[in-house]
């Protein structure tokens, strides 16, 4: 790290070394519990109709906990959130709502409008932004809404029935600023953006997760008390065994406190008797309903709440703050005086070191604010396949045994985790945290190390090697890039601090080699290196579910499963090159994948008949192949497919090969044996090798393809399906069946893996950011000797003119562009002019594929914040020309 650290800097080395654990207490809370898989008890698996979310204020949670703009420790015992009630909704607003898979017309999706503003990584400073409607949450009508459309038509949101209008809405900001590892003010402001004067109830409540009613035995749970009044302040206290003693001070002596227990409503819910009187939705029967017997007047319980009701004036804001703190204080917004902004400006100071000092405004915002959303989506994740599937005090169905994940008992999680989405991806995702590790590694590198330890943990990874996918199927296949993230962390912490962590390195590369086993001997099937990778995260790209065994009679040889593979290798070889330099037992090991890669690479473009390779020469673009009773044939699609060969490349410099003896001599041994597999292989004059699974030749036309406006390239970054095919499509008949894939550049139009992404035209940020990374490799490799060839738009471009295009065009998502609009935001003139709309970005899952519009889920900062590493970059590569 440079020596000019800031005040986070230091917190991030106190946190390191274990000094102050800064991260104890964090935005750890989901924000969606209920229909996820954890909490599916159901035999058929049917885990959005097992808990609704008509069951989430009512029926406590076995797993995980959610809320609204809140914090937990890292162990999730104890949360703090917020609910509030404008005094029109029929439920009271304790987390966000959105619709379930079956409900929605392209899957689930949260139907609310939040942004999370700010962010620094010790979580020193947090803002969270809630926009609420004055008039009545309108559930059934989006309930109605999605039901009614079909696939072709947008989802209805929230915006579009008007909630918004005339400014009649609560902008509610949470901010958090902690004064120590256990000391946190939390401050919450309400701004009246209406024409009218307007009451809203605020209940900063405190909880603990539920740890107690699922053995036959029920131990007693922790309870919360009140605490000492103050002068203005009211006060909570909370004991646990593990975590001590915590008080809650709220402002305001006109404060009401509330106490109920987390336990199930089982009256409302099953028709049976609750295991107490005070249980979840008590805060909402008394606050909604006006019912004092549903809290308890004994004012104990294991969920408390201080209820206070806020007149704000219209274009007014009030104001209330708390303190969570272990430590008793009479006077305990005394000492925070100021700590906000204090916060607020290291906060500043932060990102301005990692930002530089030339940065653009524009820029610094998107990078500040994709920061920002992936450290808000860090979530406590737990779950315990082998318990889960045995059940607890009731067992469930039998059938669940031999259901979802149920050769997964080994796996047992209860870890802070980067998530996808915290609402609609409230899970993890191998192949998602490889990039999530990359957008996190220039704020937090010690979190990026440690996300992508997690996957290959002895109790996330499979004993055969497999790596878990994502909790829906833990066995289904994601992309094998956890090598190629790991390599590229560890080459980011050398630049950052001057070494790299060669420990870190080691260890992925050993658990890394299991996996690779096991990709070699599951998905090689006739041991002929080409693959057969079925989804590969890429839901609807081809014809077929690839995530089902092709139809009786067919094979299916995936373009994309044998590139993915030769990376795979070339990964594990430079690691292995990596530490061969300080240990030659390496050495063997780099040439073992040196020479796997050039097996592989060889398989694209040579087959013996009746066999075809996966290069097609006349269309000068990589495909699939289906064989039907022995004959294959190319199914002519241009897709990401075929474009994922590119990723494999490197570059080995002459130093390496001059000190590598034993890899040198082996590697001369190797060619003179086998010189038909050196086509993969570039030497350079100045004795550089360029490994390259698309050699010279091939490689401008793929690069041809790519860079056509016409196919792959759109004004907002490579499309994942040629435009070509909506002149096109590509179609199959079938036993009378039709199966067609044409150009989508919008939402999907198919249900095909949930129906709720799109991989036939949209841009998404993974496999654009792996282009430019891609692209950037074969610059270092070939220089100019090596140029893009003209399109009809343009004349030819070096390499590194088509990477910085490529990084450019998706970071112009988030720009506003000469007429005032940010693509991001496509047509919602709201979001687009609106003063307090138009700054705040969402980083959605993916974009339309000609107008940049945001779609699928709206706050998968997770891989879209890899648009803060591109802005980064971007920002170099102009002060390293400007130099």
């Amino acid at each position: 790290m440079p020596s000019s650290r800031t005040e986070e800097h230091h917190r991030l080395v106190q946190e390191r070394e274990r000094v102050v654990r800064w991260k104890h207490w964090g935005p750890y809370l989901a924000e969606r519990a209920w229909g996820t898989v954890r909490e599916d008890y159901s035999a058929g698996g049917d885990a959005w109709n097992h808990f609704p979310h008509d069951h989430a204020r009512s029926r406590a949670y076995r797993w995980n906990e959610d809320g609204l703009a809140g914090i937990c420790d890292r162990d999730q015992i104890l949360c703090l959130s917020l609910a509030l009630w404008n005094g029109e909704d029929p439920i009271l607003k304790e987390r966000l709502f959105g619709l379930s898979g079956p409900e929605g017309n392209h899957g689930e999706d949260v139907k609310e409008v939040y942004y999370y503003e700010d962010a620094t990584p010790t979580y020193s400073y947090l803002r969270y932004l809630y926009k609420y409607p004055h008039r009545r949450f309108p559930y059934e009508e989006l309930i109605a809404g999605g039901r009614a459309r079909g696939a072709d038509e947008p989802e209805l949101e929230l915006w579009d029935l008007g909630v918004f209008d005339e400014n009649r809405y609560f902008d509610v900001t949470v901010e958090y600023a902690k004064r120590a590892q256990n000391d946190i003010l939390m401050v919450i402001t309400v701004e009246n953006r209406g024409p009218e004067d307007r009451t809203i109830h605020v209940l900063p409540h405190l909880w603990y997760r539920n740890t107690w009613s699922w053995d036959e035995v029920v131990v007693g749970p922790p309870e919360i008390h009140p605490g000492p009044r103050g002068p203005g302040h009211v006060s909570l206290r909370a004991v646990h065994r593990e975590l001590g003693a915590m008080h809650l001070y709220v402002e305001g002596e006109d404060t009401e406190l509330l106490f109920t227990n987390n336990e199930s409503n089982n009256e409302r819910l099953f028709g049976t008797r609750s295991r107490t009187p005070y249980v979840k939705d008590g805060f909402h029967a008394r606050v909604v309903d006006g019912d004092t017997s549903r809290v308890n007047p004994e004012q104990r319980g294991s969920k408390a709440a201080a209820w206070r009701i806020l007149n704000v004036p219209a274009g007014g804001r009030a104001q209330v703050r708390a303190r969570l703190c272990a430590d008793h204080d009479g006077t305990p917004f005394g000492e925070t005086e100021g700590l906000l902004e204090k916060r607020k400006a290291e906060a500043d100071e932060f990102y301005a070191h990692v930002q530089g000092p030339t940065m653009s405004p524009e820029r610094r915002a998107i990078q500040r604010q994709a920061a920002a959303g992936m450290l808000w989506s860090m979530q406590y994740y737990n779950y315990d396949v082998d318990t889960w599937l045995r059940g607890d005090a009731l067992p469930p169905p039998a059938t669940r045994l031999r259901g979802r994940n149920w050769d997964w008992r080994h796996l047992s999680v209860a870890d802070i985790i980067s998530m996808p989405d915290k609402w609609e991806y409230p899970w993890f995702a191998a192949w998602d945290t490889a990039f999530h590790a990359l957008s996190m590694a220039s704020v937090d590198i010690e979190f990026a190390k440690s996300q992508l330890k997690l996957m290959v943990k002895e109790w996330y990874q499979h004993p055969s090697g497999q790596i878990p996918a994502y909790e829906w199927e833990f066995g289904d296949l994601n992309p094998p890039v956890h090598a190629w993230a790991a390599y590229q962390i560890y080459k980011i912490e050398r630049k950052q601090r001057g070494v790299g962590d060669k420990l870190f390195l080691e260890r992925m590369f050993h658990k890394l080699l299991i996996n690779f086993a096991w990709w070699v001997n599951k998905r090689d099937v006739e041991g002929n290196n080409v693959f057969e990778g079925g989804f590969l995260g890429l839901d609807n790209i081809s014809v077929f579910d690839r995530s089902e065994p092709p139809p009786p009679g067919m094979k299916l040889e995936q373009a994309d499963a044998t590139a993915w593979m030769a990376m795979y290798c070339i990964d594990l070889m430079r690691i292995a090159l990596e530490l061969a330099m300080d240990n030659s037992a390496y050495e063997d090991l780099a040439n073992k994948f040196f020479e796997h890669f050039l097996r592989i690479a060889y398989t694209f473009h040579h087959a013996d008949p009746p066999e075809i390779p996966l290069w097609d020469e006349d269309a000068g673009f990589y495909f699939d192949i289906l064989t039907e009773g022995n004959r294959p044939r190319h199914l002519p699609v241009r897709s990401m497919v075929g474009l994922v060969p590119l990723f494999a490349v490197h570059v080995i410099g002459p130093e390496v090969y001059r000190k590598l003896d034993n890899f040198r001599r082996r590697m001369e041994w190797f060619l003179g044996k086998y010189p038909h597999l050196a086509e993969s292989l570039v030497k350079r004059p100045d004795g550089r090798y360029v490994l390259t699974a698309v050699p010279p030749g091939k490689l401008e036309r793929v690069l041809g393809h790519l860079f056509s406006e016409d196919e792959f390239l759109s004004p907002h970054g490579p499309r994942s399906l040629s435009k070509e095919h909506a002149r096109r499509p590509l179609v199959l008949v079938r036993d009378g069946r039709r199966m067609e894939i044409g150009y989508e550049p919008g939402e999907s139009l198919s249900r095909m893996k949930g129906g709720n992404s799109n991989w036939r035209g949209p841009v998404w940020f993974p496999t654009g950011y792996m282009l430019y990374r891609s692209i950037l490799r074969l610059e270092h490799g070939f220089g100019d000797i090596l140029r893009v060839p003209a399109t009809k738009t343009h004349g030819p471009r070096s390499l590194r003119e088509a990477a910085d295009e490529i990084a450019a065009r998706l970071v112009s998502i988030f720009e506003r562009g000469p007429d005032g609009r940010r693509p991001v935001h496509g047509r919602k003139d709201l979001f687009q002019y609106d003063p307090h709309f138009r700054d705040n970005l969402l980083f959605y899952e993916y974009f339309h594929g000609d107008s940049g519009e945001g779609l699928g889920a709206s706050h998968q900062t997770g891989w879209t914040g890899l648009v803060g590493d591109l802005v980064l970059r971007l920002e170099r590569r102009r002060r390293d020309t400007d130099l």
